[in-house]
């Protein structure tokens, strides 16, 4: 009898995890493939693909199970999984993260938000939703995400034996950082113990989630002639909120001297400037405030500062919007403002 939950129409089941370059979802996938294998005798495979490797940007994680006498011949993608992995909350912003999940499919998602509020950000119809806030567990042993998240996903999946993956945590870490295992094992429990969920009724008419690629915006049909790029600053529209994992810097205007020392370590453009004049009547650049648009939380600014006019902060759901200082780009071709 076959300890999978589900299978697809090649005897699979599959697992997506969706993260950001640097919180360990490479990993993960890697650990959560070997404990099926290793410890059940499954057979599984699990592959990567993170585009330019850089820390902050879109990383997915793929893991296969299936019986030991099912051969896996497909390592294509997965565009249907059976359970999704979210690491990272914000990160629905740059990337359709439930694409082509089925109408009954569970949803794991990092968060402290409620489970009504992530439903609408994810725009879910139906099926299971899972959350737990695995960055404060990191935050508070010292570890990451990726292992508290280890720990839901095996509240989740069921068939799978916790003390198989306790016994892959200390082999991946014993070696090179036995000071680390502990610590581990203990994010791994509680995030297996501090998962909730919330299921939501299928309707007669559920539909799978319909799988969506992202396409290029300039193709062989509409790049222009020569491959140049007709608007130049044209990463201006992109979006990096999603890249911040927790963290934010907060601006205290009052205490600012204006110093433009956040702005020197800044990779990415996110202060506001103005020119005005000072009380001599000299002009002078003043600091208005963060785009946070393009703040991936690095906190380089913070660390800069003289003053206590930046300070590091744990980001609160809508504080960036109601408090960015946006940018104005009146050169830009479009009119982007």
């Amino acid at each position: 009898m076959s300890i999978l939950p589900k299978k697809n129409e090649l005897g699979f089941f599959e697992i997506r995890l969706e993260s950001i370059g640097g919180l360990g979802a490479n990993l993960a996938g890697k650990m959560l493939a070997e404990a099926g294998v290793l410890g059940l005798g499954l057979n599984g495979s699990n592959f990567s693909s993170y585009g330019s490797e850089k820390k902050g940007s879109p990383v997915k994680s793929f893991v296969r199970f299936c019986e030991a006498d099912v051969d896996i011949r497909d390592h294509s993608p997965i565009e249907q999984p059976h359970v999704i992995g979210v690491f990272h909350e914000a990160l629905y912003k740059m990337v359709d993260v439930v694409s082509g999940l089925d109408s009954d499919g569970v949803v794991l998602v990092n968060t402290k938000s409620d489970f009504d509020v992530i439903k609408a950000d994810l725009s879910l119809d139906s099926g299971t939703l899972a959350s737990v806030d695995a960055l404060k567990i990191a935050n508070e042993e010292k570890t990451k995400v990726n292992t508290a998240m280890l720990g839901a996903l095996y509240r989740i999946l069921d068939f799978l034996d916790a003390d198989h993956m306790r016994d892959v945590i200390r082999k991946t870490f014993e070696k090179k950082y036995p000071h680390f295992v502990e610590p581990n094992i203990r994010t791994f429990n509680r995030g297996y113990e501090e998962v909730q969920f919330k299921t939501y009724d299928v309707s007669a008419n559920a539909k799978r989630k319909e799988f969506t690629r992202v396409q290029p915006r300039l193709g062989y049909e509409t790049q222009e002639i020569g491959g140049i790029i007709s608007a130049q600053a044209n990463s201006i529209q992109k979006d990096l909120s999603g890249s911040r994992i927790g963290f934010l810097p907060e601006y205290k205007a009052d205490s600012c001297i204006h110093c433009a020392a956040c702005d020197t370590v800044c990779p990415d453009y996110c202060f506001v400037w103005e020119r005005e004049e000072d009380k001599k009547g000299r002009p002078q650049m003043f600091l208005k405030g963060i785009d946070y648009q393009y703040c991936k939380g690095c906190l380089k600014c913070v660390d800069s500062c003289p003053t206590d006019a930046l300070a590091d902060m744990a980001e609160v759901k809508g504080y960036a919007e109601a408090n960015r200082v946006s940018h104005k780009f009146p050169l830009v071709a479009g009119g982007v403002k």
